[in-house]
């Protein structure tokens, strides 16, 4: 019988110590993984931060290049109805437009690397994870319609107009007027006034600009494939307002 009672007391005691370790054991793995979820939370909501300050800057670009295609495509429609009705030309206003025409927009926005990174996981909300994860491919629909009215622009339309006209005059105008600063990001902090250049000395009649039928053709072009990179832009604008959204209610 004693020897009985001192196994069932050994055997209470064991239990007894196993019991313990285990309970040790799992008040560790919490410990730890509330450790784990505190430092995951502070990393997250970094993210988070830095994640709505990157969509804001995106998204005053993004109003700018929209500014900037407006810009260009009411001038090319204005120029349009100077082709149709010829007693309303005016030089100054003719010139004006179509320096206006001239410029092209680059929108080259922050692209955070959470896919690559592996600091997508962090973010628990899976709406915001979603939009997050396709946001660069929505970006190539913009930047695309970009490319096409650079390369369109570089290739033909300026040759097309050193050829039929004096770009130096057009150049100078819009210099001149401020033209030019509607276009830069900073306006606040550029460099330095751009200087006159002077007008060009040689005879350019913008009648026979006008009564091109390829000018006709090159302004409708000017409008069409901006007019489509708008439309994307007004798109991808959405998505950002989307994003700033979530990020807000998350973050507050």
């Amino acid at each position: 019988m004693i020897k009985e009672n001192k196994a069932s007391k050994y055997m209470l005691y064991a239990i007894g110590e196993i019991v313990l370790v285990v309970i040790g054991i799992l008040i560790a793995l919490s410990i730890n993984n509330w450790n784990e979820s505190r430092i995951d939370r502070k990393l997250e909501t970094a993210i988070l931060k830095q994640l709505r300050s990157e969509f804001k800057s995106n998204l005053k670009q993004l109003d700018e290049k929209i500014g900037i295609r407006d810009y260009m495509m009411n001038s090319a429609i204005q120029l349009l109805a100077n082709i149709d009705n010829p007693y309303i030309r005016n030089v100054d206003s003719i010139e004006m437009h179509l320096a206006k025409t001239v410029p092209y927009t680059t929108f080259d926005p922050i692209i955070n690397d959470l896919a690559t990174s592996g600091n997508l996981r962090l973010i628990r909300n899976d709406s915001l994870k979603r939009l997050l994860s396709r946001w660069t491919s929505e970006i190539v629909q913009v930047t695309e319609g970009e490319q096409t009215w650079a390369k369109y622009r570089n290739e033909i339309y300026i040759p097309f107009l050193i050829k039929n006209y004096q770009v130096r005059t057009l150049r100078n105008k819009a210099m001149k007027t401020g033209i030019l600063y509607t276009f830069l990001i900073d306006q606040e902090n550029r460099v330095s006034e751009i200087k006159d250049i002077g007008n060009s000395k040689h005879f350019s009649d913008f009648n026979i600009l006008l009564d091109n039928p390829d000018y006709e053709d090159h302004l409708v072009r000017c409008i069409a494939t901006n007019r489509n990179t708008q439309q994307q832009s007004f798109i991808l604008r959405d998505r950002i307002v989307g994003i700033l959204e979530l990020l807000n209610n998350e973050i507050n």
